[in-house]
């Protein structure tokens, strides 16, 4: 057998072995402590980070390999790695930061003994981050932190938070910027979750009121953030590339077989706009091993990654709302007995509404896309 057949015999005996926790119907607390559990028993028998250096528990693995790890892992339905640490601020620390800090960091962070959230957006400040007024002064060995961060997941459980903070005067822009790691535990700092028109509660919005700061966890030079916030933002929007291709390729073969079952292909437009879904889904797949091998061979995603998350956003709204539109009324049912299998269609349906804000607007990736891709200009 070649290496991603035997990767894949591997995965699939070690989650037969490992049965993974199940997910439904469990408390928020509980989501979390499964997926710990999980986080641990991937990092403890050597199947956590795949792009990750082995020195720091990853696997290292090529880029056909990672592509096979996301889509088997994807496939078998384990639970995914609770906060943002390990596919976000995980890259920009393994690239910028001291080894003392990746040795301090980056292993609990794989392994979820903690966990992270993201603190770039504020309320005066999302897609314009570099307009962020949240401030870091120094104080001796340490900074001290004021404002506030809106739209941070997992910020009601995490443990740290990276986050921006403007270090230099108000009026420095991009030049101000530092990029710090912000222990959630330390005093002055409080959390409110943000509740959506779903009736869940997938964001934060994080108050921090003269938090002290190592200046130990100040990643790269004071003012110089901005470059390491672009690298996490293209991080973000390409290293869940793989495993959203190979969710999205799960849900369509789970809806056309929904559909079957329940006569809702009869209808050939029904088929046609199905056809159409199903061609970009497989669009989305292929995307996304193009910003994997361009992560692999050139470190960074770069202006790719704008198009995989404009992209993905576009993709995520046509599923939902097709799947909505031929699986007929029930489908929109708020959770309970006559939902349609839960109610999971209808709330994927308004999450997807959001799809073309979060992460960078769909407007903002469009101008990366003209400016640096197209070369057309500003």
């Amino acid at each position: 057998m070649t290496e991603i057949p035997l990767l894949r015999a591997r995965i699939q005996e070690f989650v037969k072995t490992n049965p993974p926790p199940p997910m439904r119907g469990l408390t928020s607390d509980q989501r979390i402590g499964h997926q710990r559990a999980w986080a641990a028993t991937l990092y403890d028998n050597g199947l956590a980070g795949p792009a990750w250096p082995r020195e720091y528990g990853g696997m290292d693995l090529g880029f056909a390999e990672q592509v096979a790890y996301h889509d088997e892992f994807a496939r078998l339905r384990v639970p995914a790695h609770p906060g943002n640490g390990p596919s976000i601020a995980g890259p920009t620390l393994i690239q910028f930061g001291t080894e003392e800090q990746k040795r301090r960091f980056l292993p609990p962070m794989l392994r979820a003994d903690e966990i992270w959230a993201q603190g770039f957006s504020e309320p005066g400040a999302g897609s314009d981050l570099q307009s962020l007024s949240t401030s870091a002064r120094r104080d001796g060995d340490e900074y001290v932190v004021q404002g506030s961060k809106l739209w941070s997941s997992y910020a009601d459980v995490a443990d740290y938070m990276f986050a921006l903070v403007r270090t230099g005067s108000r009026d420095s822009g991009s030049a101000g910027i530092s990029y710090l790691l912000i222990d959630l535990r330390s005093d002055g700092v409080s959390v409110r979750l943000v509740r959506d028109m779903s009736g869940g509660s997938r964001f934060c919005e994080v108050f921090l009121d003269e938090v002290r700061v190592p200046l130990a966890n100040r990643i790269g030079a004071e003012n110089e953030g901005w470059p390491l916030a672009r690298v996490t933002l293209g991080s973000e929007r390409a290293a869940r590339s793989l495993s959203q291709a190979s969710a999205y390729r799960r849900r369509m073969d789970h809806l056309i077989d929904l559909l079957a079952r329940r006569g809702g292909l009869d209808d050939p437009l029904a088929r046609d706009r199905l056809a159409r879904c199903e061609s970009h889904v497989r669009i989305l797949g292929l995307n996304a091993a193009r910003v994997a091998a361009a992560i692999e061979t050139k470190g960074s995603a770069g202006p790719s990654a704008s198009v995989t998350r404009l992209y993905h956003s576009q993709v995520e709204q046509v599923f939902y709302e097709l799947a909505v539109d031929l699986l007929g009324p029930q489908s929109l049912l708020a959770p309970g007995e006559s939902a349609l299998e839960g109610g999971r269609w209808g709330a994927g349906f308004l999450h997807s509404r959001g799809a073309t804000i979060g992460a960078g607007t769909a407007e903002i990736q469009r101008n990366t896309i003209a400016e640096q891709v197209l070369g057309l200009p500003r």
